[in-house]
């Protein structure tokens, strides 16, 4: 049976300090300092203690939960899927034909996977890098090469001898090579799935049964 590590539960003076520093605590306790200072002040005398605990509990539920933050938000197809048409559209004619064919190759490659996203893992480095080479790493790569002047980004050598299209069309490569392995992933997870299943089917029923020959077919080939 497997248990939780020591480390993954926090203890209960974790809890105590996550509280003590919380939105809530401090709240309540600027709410029970109100109330000891109109008792140093003499405004209210008896019951003063109750008053004050009073005071603290009310700035303690009246302050919002503090909310948990995910940055690694569910992976939205759809988001994804638009990013990439807007990107396509707008990159059509603003980049010369070889890079365009670059960029359509990485587009229809992540739309091969996408119908087929739910075979990675939730959180899944695959899925991170599908998102964000959509989203951020093709557009900024383009948008910084668009933003050159044309015969500039042709012509000029900005790395060693290589010109910024050079430098863009390795980039674009790179990309690829990292969509077209998230897209063997997937499809290695699908044959793997197909072969499982006939093994299944073998041991279920056996080879003979599930032979694609017609009945008769064996006796007929004498």
């Amino acid at each position: 049976m497997a248990t939780s590590s020591p480390e993954s539960a926090p203890t209960f003076k974790d809890r105590a300090l996550l509280y003590l520093y919380s939105g809530k605590n401090i709240a309540g306790c600027s709410l029970g300092l109100v109330g000891l200072g109109l008792h140093f002040a003499g405004v209210i005398n008896a019951l003063w203690g109750p008053i004050v605990a009073g005071l603290y509990g009310v700035g303690a539920l009246v302050f919002p939960s503090s909310r948990s933050v995910d940055l690694r938000e569910e992976f939205r197809t759809a988001d994804v899927h638009k990013a990439l048409m807007k990107l396509v559209a707008e990159v059509r004619g603003k980049v010369p034909e070889d890079i365009m064919t670059k960029v359509s190759g990485i587009a229809d490659t992540i739309e091969g996977i996408l119908p087929r996203v739910g075979q990675l893992d939730s959180g899944s480095p695959e899925l991170f890098v599908l998102q964000r080479t959509a989203t951020d790493y093709l557009p900024t790569a383009l948008e910084t090469y668009i933003n050159l002047p044309r015969a500039y980004a042709t012509v000029h050598p900005i790395s060693g001898r290589k010109t910024a299209k050079q430098v863009l069309a390795d980039q674009l490569d790179l990309l690829q090579a990292q969509m077209s392995g998230i897209s063997d992933a997937v499809n290695k997870n699908d044959t793997d799935k197909l072969l499982a299943h006939g093994r299944f089917l073998e041991e279920k029923f056996g080879r003979k049964d599930l032979s694609l020959e017609p009945p008769g077919a064996a006796a007929s080939g004498r």
